[in-house]
């Protein structure tokens, strides 16, 4: 920056975050998977939108990485960051107009339109975000990071949690669903405007001497990620194919296993080959980063799959709510997880800096598995709030301690790379858990789905083992 810090720098150096997380969270658990319904109907729902989810993330994934890496070597006059911010903004825009005029199309025809674009929407969407994850990291000091980190969780999570809840879903639920996304276009272009007054000097450095060799490896990595779910997908496909199920709870805990099994497999088998091959043989001279990206990828993706999918766990659970009447229910969970996350990460990020923060990982884990429990068991929707509350808890305290343990860890003149990177646990999230958690849910119930996601937010903790944080 070219002054000092001051207090309105927080808020806008982090309010893009809003406008991400309102898009993510009206698409993904709202539009999308309502559409994917209403074009392939109520058998094969989970297996197509975990599909889409595989593709769309891997685009992610891979925008991600190599917009770190070309935004890191930034010599553009308007700063490092912000000339992406704005062509991100600009691409997604455009390709969630087109999203808006698929809900006309029938059959299958309209899923592959509304996948091509999808893919596209995540495109810009990911430009976007590479860039604004860099600027924590830029802009911010070191001793400063844990605060800085807790107005990103607030931003990031409860507040677009709660608009998206209060005002976005119930256009989805009433069936507006041009309306909802128009209003979601408003957001994005506000965030991105007031983004664009961040006081980000130009590089003052020489880049780096140009070489193929980076953009090379995330294209790899993506490749071999995509493998490794696309493998134990379908190893998890052949088991539940050969078996006949019977609702038994020995039969869910027998098929609850092995989704377990399967997704942590692909977690660990995806993380490694994939810093491998994407940083190279520096990941071995940090391995607190390699383990802090298997941390977050584990709890992410019982998360995300909680989000992914809620929509039709409510359907399932609460039979009388047919298509669009549960988006009013699951907005509501939304609502009360996002008011939670909010409480939780106003102190978060001085917990972190007090305490430590992979203390706070570790009870964020606790917290979730305990959150997913409550809502499987509820028969009632108010107890199914509930543990979405206790679920918002403890995504609150994992987002603000899991960034600022991140932040630390990273190498800081490489900090655009290295956090491009950890989209393996963002975007790498709901894609195995969507592609291999799918086929489960369609095949058993997405009660079985919630109960194997909240098992691997308490997994999540194990990796903490490996990670060495300053304290």
């Amino acid at each position: 920056m070219n002054r000092s810090l001051r207090w309105y720098d927080y808020i806008i150096i982090n309010l893009n975050w809003f406008a991400l997380t309102s898009r993510s969270n009206v698409l993904t658990p709202l539009i999308v998977p309502l559409l994917v319904q209403q074009f392939v109907g109520e058998e094969i729902k989970g297996t197509y939108l975990g599909r889409m989810r595989l593709w769309a993330l891997m685009i992610a994934i891979l925008t991600q990485a190599i917009t770190g890496i070309l935004s890191d070597r930034s010599t553009f006059r308007f700063g490092k960051r912000r000339p992406f911010i704005f062509i991100g903004t600009i691409v997604e825009v455009a390709f969630i107009v087109l999203i808006s005029t698929t809900a006309g199309y029938e059959g299958m025809k309209g899923y592959w339109i509304l996948f091509i674009l999808y893919i596209f929407s995540m495109f810009g969407g990911n430009i976007n975000h590479a860039a604004t994850q860099g600027l924590i990291p830029d802009l911010i000091p070191d001793d400063k990071k844990g605060i800085a980190s807790g107005i990103k969780a607030v931003f990031e999570i409860p507040l677009p949690l709660v608009f998206v809840s209060m005002v976005i879903a119930n256009l989805v639920a009433a069936g507006n669903l041009s309306e909802a996304l128009t209003l979601l276009i408003f957001v994005l272009v506000i965030c991105m405007t007031i983004t664009m007054f961040i006081p980000e000097k130009p590089r003052s450095d020489p880049p780096p001497m140009w070489s193929w060799t980076p953009f090379l490896r995330p294209i790899i990595m993506t490749c071999i990620f995509a493998i490794i779910i696309l493998g134990i997908g379908k190893i998890v496909n052949l088991i539940l194919s050969s078996i006949t199920f019977h609702p038994k709870i020995t039969n869910f805990v027998f098929i609850g296993v092995i989704g377990v099994l399967g997704i942590s497999l692909a977690v660990l088998l995806g993380v490694w080959s994939g810093l491998r091959i994407g940083i190279g043989i520096e990941i071995k001279e940090n391995p607190s980063y390699l383990w802090w990206v298997v941390n977050r990828l584990l709890f992410l993706t019982g998360v995300t799959n909680l989000g992914s999918f809620l929509i039709f766990f409510v359907q399932e659970k609460f039979s009388t709510l047919k298509l669009e009447q549960a988006a009013g229910p699951a907005s509501r969970l939304i609502l009360y997880v996002g008011i939670f996350v909010l409480l939780t990460a106003l102190f978060s990020g001085w917990l972190a800096d007090t305490f430590g923060k992979k203390n706070l990982i570790i009870i964020s884990g606790l917290l979730t598995v305990f959150g997913a429990g409550v809502i499987i068991i509820s028969p009632i929707l108010s107890m199914t709030y509930m543990g979405g509350s206790i679920i918002g808890i403890g995504v609150g305290l994992f987002y603000t301690a899991n960034w600022a343990l991140g932040t630390e860890i990273v190498p800081k003149e490489r900090a655009g790379q290295f956090l491009g990177f950890s989209n393996l646990a963002g975007a790498g999230a709901g894609a195995i858990g969507a592609y291999i958690g799918g086929p489960i849910a369609d095949f058993t119930s997405y009660t079985l789905l919630m109960a194997i996601s909240g098992c691997l937010a308490l997994l999540s903790i194990l990796p903490l083992i490996k990670i060495k944080d300053s304290r």
